[in-house]
């Protein structure tokens, strides 16, 4: 029976696009970091894992990683196949973003597939090695911002050399478009699109990751709290994280405002009770965004 290797992967960027780190981490004896002068965080969640896959690429055990980031984990189990299949293009034909670095984890899961389990973890939650992956990627995008190359850490032992450079990948794109390939497999209309993108926002797994939920937030983006307080994207973004209930949208009606708008009216409800509540959502060329949110509770 084949043993199981336990390992977390992690990214950090400070800048975003910035100076970036990566790291995976198993035990104090086994983990590795790197990063680039110039990377976004997607690039080091990405590279965690792919230099995790090429370092353990010789041993038959089992690999069992931890990400806190659901655009890596959906991107190597759901929807890589389907970008394949397109071209490396996504379901609205948009060439794929950090797409050298998904081709690579494409490769480096051939003939894995059956044998590595992605589990996300909530980042900054006391998950010990979460929190150990997490600390050697920050000190690796530490290490690229004063000018210096990050610790590599001990590695695993039998491992070839990565086969990424470490001067990373030649294109730094801005973070991608997390949901525009919702399901590879079916083409979603508009309004399908909208209901399934608010819907994510009522999940701990995006809810906990900062850098999915500004993927689905406009620039300009507005709200109008339950106790009327207007919120800035920067307000929100700051304060927001895991519901701690469980919350379901039940849609009332989606209305076309313009070819490349849509007004969503939809009820949450939860322990809390019921709010009635309205999102607009648009079309920009990172997807459809949410630019305007309002909630009412109802009586």
């Amino acid at each position: 029976m084949c043993a199981v290797i336990i390992a977390a992967a992690d990214g950090s960027a400070l800048g975003n696009p910035g100076p970036a780190g990566w790291a995976w981490y198993v035990d104090d004896g086994c983990w590795a970091s790197g990063g680039w002068a110039r990377g976004t965080n997607n690039m080091g969640e990405l590279m965690a894992v792919l230099d995790l896959l090429q370092q353990t690429a010789h041993v038959d055990d089992e690999l069992h990683v931890y990400c806190d980031s659901t655009y890596v984990i959906n991107a190597v189990t759901k929807w890589m196949a389907g970008w394949k299949r397109k071209g490396w293009k996504t379901g609205g034909g948009q060439p794929v973003k950090n797409v050298e670095l998904m081709k690579a984890l494409d490769e480096a899961m051939e003939g894995r597939r059956g044998r590595v389990k992605f589990e996300w973890v909530k980042g900054h939650s006391g998950h010990v090695l979460n929190e150990a992956a997490d600390k050697r990627a920050n000190a690796a995008a530490s290490a690229y911002q004063a000018g210096r190359v990050a610790d590599p850490g001990p590695g695993f032992a039998g491992a070839s050399v990565s086969t990424v450079p470490q001067s990373g990948p030649t294109v730094v794109e801005e973070e991608p478009d997390l949901f525009s390939d919702l399901d590879a497999e079916a083409a979603l209309s508009d309004e399908e699109q909208v209901i399934a993108l608010e819907r994510s926002l009522l999940t701990d797994g995006v809810r906990s990751d900062r850098a999915t939920v500004a993927a689905l937030l406009h620039p300009e983006w507005q709200e109008i709290g339950q106790s009327s307080r207007l919120w800035t994207r920067e307000e929100i973004l700051a304060e927001i994280g895991p519901l701690g209930t469980e919350t379901t949208l039940d849609v009332v009606s989606t209305d076309r405002l313009s070819p490349d708008s849509v007004l969503l009216l939809w009820r949450s409800i939860s322990d809390d009770g019921s709010v009635l509540r309205s999102s607009i959502w648009v079309r920009t060329p990172h997807g459809w965004q949410q630019r305007f949110h309002q909630g009412t509770p109802e009586a």
